[in-house]
């Protein structure tokens, strides 16, 4: 019985993906239009000017929903945007493209780009995507004070080199002894090491400041159908059509594991009855 069970989940699977496989993939004039498209004002994304925020270190994400075969190529669209900005504006910073299953592909596309131009970015990568038939499901902006945090590094750098200063300034007295040297020399190697931290976190403020990051999730999803995608007669549609593609997909199922065995039992029936008959035919042996 286990066996049945698993021939039938296998053949439904099958018939899935032939279903699946009806669907036509993108072609080379569907990534030209999404590339040209690039540049309308579709929609806007959320965002913040440097000008409103100046020290402010901002991390930009944004999820967008789109047809499956559409994926690849908006992420190549976005890739391109951002390769035609140049290195010192905009550069990838990594990227990964999933078939997690039968129409579920997901994706990512990570950038470091100039934080004058990452809000107008983000905004036309959104068209981008409203032209490849998707949509924005979600969009993150998350904020460090690193002009706050520089300033604290550089006046915890400033009071060690004040420090370092001082302790060399007694250690060059030569009134000392062993014991208190060897105390101002661990006061000297503490304020030095303070100093280089200090440095260090400034540093990563500075860049922080001058790169922002950001993101963009990609995943599969329903196409925008011109109206709201949460009305209940889009919603009853979707349903109407999940609900035909696995009725389809489980008479397959069942004609594939039934129907071999029932074409055998009907020939051996029809056999059988014609052996019957022919039998029935011959006359006894008379003794």
């Amino acid at each position: 019985m286990s066996g049945t069970t698993a021939a039938f989940g296998t053949a439904i699977s099958i018939a899935a993906l032939a279903l699946a496989g009806c669907s036509k993939a993108p072609d080379a004039s569907d990534r030209g239009g999404y590339a040209e498209g690039f540049q309308s004002a579709a929609a806007d994304a959320p965002g913040i000017a440097i000008t409103a925020a100046p020290g402010v270190a901002f991390n930009y994400r944004y999820g967008f929903r789109l047809p499956p075969r559409a994926i690849s190529a908006a992420q190549e669209g976005h890739a391109q945007a951002c390769e035609k900005l140049g290195i010192a504006r905009c550069h990838i910073t990594g990227m990964d493209y999933r078939v997690v299953g039968e129409n579920d592909i997901r994706g990512t596309l990570r950038f470091k780009l100039d934080p004058a131009i990452a809000r107008s970015f983000g905004k036309q990568g959104i068209d981008l995507v409203t032209v490849a038939k998707g949509s924005l499901t979600d969009a993150a902006i998350t904020g460090t004070d690193a002009g706050e945090a520089i300033e604290r590094a550089t006046a915890t750098r400033d009071e060690a080199a004040a420090a370092i200063r001082r302790v060399d300034t007694q250690l060059a007295a030569t009134a000392r002894t062993a014991a208190e040297r060897t105390e101002l020399q661990r006061q000297r190697a503490a304020a030095a090491t303070a100093a280089r931290e200090a440095e260090a976190t400034a540093a990563d403020g500075r860049a922080s400041l001058a790169r922002t990051p950001m993101e963009f999730s990609y995943a599969s999803g329903d196409a925008i159908r011109g109206f709201d995608t949460s009305a209940p007669l889009t919603s009853a549609l979707d349903t109407m059509v999940q609900s035909a593609q696995l009725t389809l997909a489980v008479l397959l199922g069942i004609i594939a594991i039934f129907g071999p065995p029932a074409i055998v039992f009907v020939v051996g029936l029809l056999i059988w009855r014609a052996l019957r008959a022919r039998i029935g035919r011959v006359p006894p042996r008379e003794a």
